[in-house]
């Protein structure tokens, strides 16, 4: 059985490979490609090495300036995006005579925040392993020459999240220059400086220069590829609001064993209002949280159910011994709205711990929108369930005398940056060419209406008019926004044959 599994394997592999052969594109990256593997890893680790946090006014401006460069040594006209208080957008520009099709490629160059101290290795200073950190991947060095093995990964801030679209785009456009390959649409390029801060400027930088913005199209080049590593292309993304809520006990720390009983103790307060905002099985309990939801149409629904069914690897890979959801799988989960706790404090713990009854304790709650639900609503949603456990609730730090006035207090603020999801019809004819397209690169490709991450495509939607449409290259397994993020060296090769493809569709 085990021969034979291997060898049904094999021939799947065979299968997809000759379907990637049919997109002469995807052959010329490739061939150029293996004969450059090194410069394109190189080039990549450069842009890796630049720290990109978008609240470091110089570094990100340098990061602009560099991705501007890179895209420049490929003949690509550029300028920047500039709106007052924010990090620049690259712009850049392939005009194609007689053209009757534009299509802008998205990505963004900032990276998510972190603690160095959480890393294996220096954020900033990217390295390649052999495996994945977590199977005790080694450090190894790119050999001079001879295949590398496209299952080592690298490891920095960004290597998937989101320089690797960016660095397999230069490639692509690469390897078509040099078959002579020209493009038949003009072809915009937006490198956002602020993603990972939630796009606060994207919609004034979008309006400013909303006459060079103007597309059939946009490719959203985020997220990772389907978790059985087959290619996908996405045509939504959710929204998201968040809040903080923070709740009071007395107006400083109390010794747990002379006041513990009488004092209320805002920690056990918060957890127990937590707990009344879901089920056991994950279930929004909010009233009216699920409302307005707009449906899917069949064809989605049709490219949900013919998704590989991955959630019994998932549970193996993440150590679950259960899910959520009322036994539904986590691709139908994408398409509700979710509700999370994304971090609580209270007082400390583990060797900090000391015994204490604390003096507030806090919450900040993300939530996961989909089509039909605004932040707004949502948001407001959150505030009257909390209402109605008894909170009287204020958006700035309550005086003693308000603490005094109200049994339950709530602080709740919903911080800004909140943006709405947005949904493209798979039905549309450009919806469709992206498809074929990237089957004749890729193979079979996994269809799916929305994905999981938030990325801000409703302002693409809302001022241009334009749909989008995300076609992500990056391993799911990448850690994007923690620590220890890396790229799969496969998944790389595979974005440069899929940009290839999409850059001369």
């Amino acid at each position: 059985m085990r021969r034979l599994a291997m060898a049904l394997a094999a021939l799947a592999a065979v299968a997809q490979t000759g379907t990637a052969q049919t997109d002469p594109a995807t052959q010329a990256a490739r061939g150029w490609r293996e004969t450059h593997e090194r410069e394109i890893l190189r080039e990549f680790m450069g842009l890796l090495a630049m720290p990109n946090l978008a609240r470091d006014t110089a570094g990100i401006r340098a990061n602009a300036v560099a991705v501007s460069a890179l895209l420049e040594k490929r003949g690509v006209k550029t300028q920047l995006l500039e709106v007052a208080g924010a990090p620049p957008a690259v712009y850049g520009e392939i005009l194609t005579p007689g053209a009757t099709r534009t299509v802008i490629f998205y990505a963004h160059y900032d990276g998510q925040p972190l603690d160095p101290k959480e890393w294996a290795t220096p954020p900033w200073e990217p390295v390649v392993r052999d495996r994945p950190l977590e199977k005790d991947g080694r450090v190894v060095t790119l050999p001079a020459t001879g295949k590398i093995d496209p299952e080592w990964r690298i490891y920095a801030r960004s290597a998937s999240d989101d320089k690797a679209p960016i660095a397999v785009i230069t490639a692509a456009l690469d390897g078509l220059k040099a078959a002579r390959i020209g493009l038949r649409s003009n072809i915009k390029f937006v490198f956002e400086g602020e993603e990972e801060a939630g796009s606060p400027h994207l919609a004034e930088i979008i309006r400013k220069y909303k006459d060079l913005l103007g597309s059939d199209a946009w490719l959203i080049c985020d997220g990772p590829v389907h978790q059985s590593r087959r290619p996908q292309v996405v045509f939504g993304a959710r929204g998201i609001a968040t809040v903080d809520i923070t709740l009071y006990g007395p107006n400083h720390e109390l010794h747990s064993g002379h006041y513990g009983n009488w004092a209320p103790n805002p920690a056990m307060a918060l957890a127990r209002l937590l707990a009344s905002m879901k089920d056991d099985d994950g279930k929004v309990l909010i009233e009216h949280y699920y409302d307005g939801i707009l449906p899917l149409s069949e064809t989605e629904k049709r490219a949900i159910a013919e998704a590989p069914d991955v959630d019994r690897d998932l549970m193996k890979e993440l150590a679950l011994g259960r899910t959520e959801g009322g036994g539904k799988k986590l691709v139908e989960l994408l398409n509700y709205p979710s509700l999370n706790i994304r971090g609580m404090a209270s007082a400390r713990t583990g060797d900090k711990a000391s015994n204490v009854l604390p003096a507030t304790a806090t919450a900040s709650i993300d939530m996961r929108l989909v089509k039909g639900i605004d932040p707004a609503t949502a948001a407001k949603r959150v505030i009257e369930h909390i209402r109605k456990q008894g909170y009287e609730i204020v958006e700035s730090e309550p005086d003693a005398a308000t603490r005094m006035r109200y049994p339950k207090l709530a602080r709740v603020v919903v911080e800004p940056g909140g943006y709405s999801a947005s949904r493209t019809s798979m039905d549309l004819p450009i919806s469709q060419l992206v498809l074929r397209t990237a089957e004749a690169a890729r193979g079979p490709i996994v269809k799916l209406p929305t994905m999981g991450g938030s990325v801000p495509l409703y302002m693409i939607e809302e001022i241009l008019h334009a749909p989008t449409i995300t076609v992500p290259i990056a391993n799911h397994d990448n850690n994007q926004h923690s620590f220890n993020e890396n790229i799969r060296i496969q998944n790389l090769w595979d974005g440069i044959d899929l940009m290839a493809a999409l850059l001369a569709m």
